[in-house]
């Protein structure tokens, strides 16, 4: 298959966007930090399939890492990047921090509402420097959709709240989060485990499921919780950072599953040198689901 042209600079991918569009094309981003993994190529699939040229941005966002965070660890492979996206993405964008924040770089975009609470209290600056770094992509690759996954379901809903609120021409498309054949939702940092600590990653999805199921049996959210986070706890996991139930599209915390809101289940726990997120939709009671 033919491997993807990269280039790195705005110019450039402008360039390359001007001449498809003016060719009556439709053009897909799927922004990603690298190190792919088969849920990114998934993404990159579902953007070959709903447009007529792909681009993949490959770039590991400073501004979205706190200053005790894993910037530096962060897994970069970029041949091998390339390679996986032969015959998926037509184009790599993969700039420099210093041409994406360039000396002078003064601006920061800000959501409020969905970046409230969970990750971003747990990561303070963190949907700062996402929603700075998109809304740049956004600008410089010009696509009619842009495609993210559902394993950061808070990013994205904050994601599809810029996009609304600053009127951008694009739709935003979801994929459902996409896992290893033991449930465990597929991340890059998921390489940095070893094999004991990959098979405990491994039961997060069971007690996310477990609570899933309580909760729709009319048990009081408060004590499914409870009860999902003393599990974690006795299997052996790190610090929970939050186990909540919430609205899947304003991220406010639910008292009761009423079959009203979309309801959600969002977890993040650390083990070992990693932080596994993942979430898990809860259908109403009534549902039938």
């Amino acid at each position: 298959m033919t491997l993807p042209d990269v280039t790195d600079t705005v110019s450039s991918l402008r360039d390359r966007v001007a001449a498809w569009r003016s060719a009556g094309l439709g053009i897909a981003l799927v922004p990603t930090m690298g190190a792919l993994h088969e849920g990114h190529l998934a993404l990159a699939r579902r953007a070959r399939e709903v447009a007529d040229r792909v681009v993949v941005s490959i770039f590991v966002n400073p501004k979205q890492f706190g200053p005790a965070e894993d910037f530096e660890r962060y897994p970069r492979a970029e041949a091998q990047d390339r390679a996986l996206l032969a015959g998926l993405a037509d184009l790599v964008f993969a700039p420099s921090p210093a041409r994406m924040y360039p000396p002078g770089f003064s601006t920061t975009v800000s959501v409020e509402g969905p970046s409230a609470g969970f990750e971003g209290d747990a990561r303070p600056g963190h949907f700062d420097g996402m929603t700075t770094v998109v809304t740049k992509l956004f600008l410089q690759a010009a696509p009619d959709i842009a495609v993210f996954g559902e394993k950061d379901w808070q990013q994205l809903q904050v994601v599809r709240r810029l996009v609304r609120d600053l009127d951008l021409p694009l739709r935003i498309l979801a994929h459902p989060v996409v896992r290893d054949e033991h449930g465990l939702a597929l991340s890059s940092r998921n390489a940095r485990l070893s094999a004991d600590e990959l098979a405990l990653a491994r039961r997060l999805n069971v007690v996310l499921a477990e609570a899933r199921d309580e909760l729709r049996r009319g048990r009081p959210v408060e004590e499914a919780l409870a009860a999902g986070r003393r599990e974690l706890a006795e299997l052996g996991f790190g610090p929970l950072d939050y186990l909540a139930l919430v609205d899947g599209d304003t991220i406010a915390p639910l008292r009761s599953l009423d079959g009203e809101a979309k309801a959600r289940l969002l977890v993040a726990v650390r083990l070992g040198p990693v932080r596994l997120l993942d979430n898990l939709e809860v259908p109403g009671p009534g549902s039938g689901a």
